[in-house]
């Protein structure tokens, strides 16, 4: 039986490892990880595809990880069902693993609206994995038109790393500029511009609204032609196994500052994850690597036994396109903008 069992294999997974091992050297760590991978540097996937990395040399850790610290990693499995009554997690090929502590770092996925006729159209992308990033791969032609519906990070970096495989790329979103979520108009019309160097094409303020095989009407009329697409609106945190076993969940899974559930001997730490933000004095999800990582330590250190506590997270961003990088941090001062950066600033380098 091990005693400590992670749903996921990313950021926070390994924080958790990671953390686990400060307390505790010897008890077995048992790791479900939906992916055939170990676990590698997402942010990387758009410079995989634009051809400067390679799978290869994508690990988030070195090749021994796993083993020098006790884990069994379960490849290409899936957690379906939590029993905190019983302590046991049911894979999808019907296997029970029994544990004694429990983290859920599962992640988040794909939010894709509903959208009339989306069903017709043949090639169609996400981009938040590995697999994800492969099959474009192989999509990717220097005849092909590529429509990508949403303006934010996964979108434009999706962009870049296709920026010079392919005839055109289109990006459509119904904010009226790029990375609204995270920068303002300023530091956002210098992004843009960047992208726009590179034969980006933009249609802001509309977005798809049905879709035709390949051709996509947007809600203003216009028309997009195209032969890949790429939907990149948004994602949802993973708290189905959670919230189906009775824990308290919002937009994300709750945690105290210690990133337990309400679930006993259940802990969550990642993009699935809602914990404490100290920008705004409240719990929230914040979906960025480093957050994943010091969250999954945290979860670790104290299933192990410790006592530690995770209470000075903020939002924050370090992206680039191009060769033009942004850094944001903090929470808009602007009235109904909390939780959004307050002070960004962009340059080439």
């Amino acid at each position: 039986m091990a005693d400590y069992v992670i749903i996921g294999n990313g950021a926070a997974a390994l924080g958790c490892i990671e953390g686990i091992r400060q307390i505790d050297r010897e008890t077995p760590v048992t790791v479900i990880s939906a992916e055939p991978y170990p676990a590698y540097c997402r942010p990387l996937i758009s410079y995989a595809l634009e051809g400067k990395a390679s799978p290869e040399n994508m690990n988030a850790r070195p090749a021994d990880f796993y083993e020098k610290n006790g884990c069994e990693v379960l490849y290409g499995k899936k957690a379906v069902r939590i029993d905190p009554d019983g302590h046991t997690v049911t894979l999808g090929d019907g296997q029970i693993l029994p544990y004694k502590k429990l983290c859920v770092a599962a992640g988040s996925s794909p939010f894709v609206p509903p959208m009339t006729g989306l069903d017709t159209v043949e090639r169609k992308f996400s981009f938040m994995t590995m697999d994800d990033m492969l099959a474009l791969d192989r999509a990717a032609a220097p005849e092909s038109r590529v429509l990508i519906v949403g303006a934010g990070l996964i979108g434009l970096k999706c962009a870049e790393g296709l920026a010079e495989r392919v005839k055109s790329i289109t990006v459509c979103d119904l904010a009226p500029r790029v990375l609204s979520s995270i920068l303002d108009e300023e530091g956002a019309a210098l992004m843009q511009a960047k992208l726009e160097e590179h034969g980006i094409a933009f249609l802001l303020g509309d977005t798809a609204e049905r879709f035709e095989e390949d051709r996509a009407v947007m809600k203003s009329g216009k028309t997009a032609e195209f032969d890949i697409l790429v939907l990149a609106v948004g994602v949802r945190a993973n708290t189905a196994l959670i919230k189906e076993s009775g824990g308290n969940v919002n937009r994300g899974i709750v945690t105290d500052t210690g990133m337990r559930t309400s679930l006993p001997d259940i802990y969550a730490a990642g993009d699935c994850a809602e914990g404490y933000d100290s920008s705004v004095g409240a719990n929230r999800v914040l979906a960025i690597l480093p957050n994943a990582r010091m969250q999954g330590e945290c979860a670790g250190v104290n299933m192990a036994g410790g006592d530690r506590v995770f209470d000075n997270a903020v939002p924050m961003n370090a992206i680039g396109f191009f060769g033009l990088h942004a850094l944001c941090a903090g929470r808009s001062l602007a009235p109904g903008r909390t939780g959004r950066s307050s002070r960004n600033a962009a340059r080439d380098g």
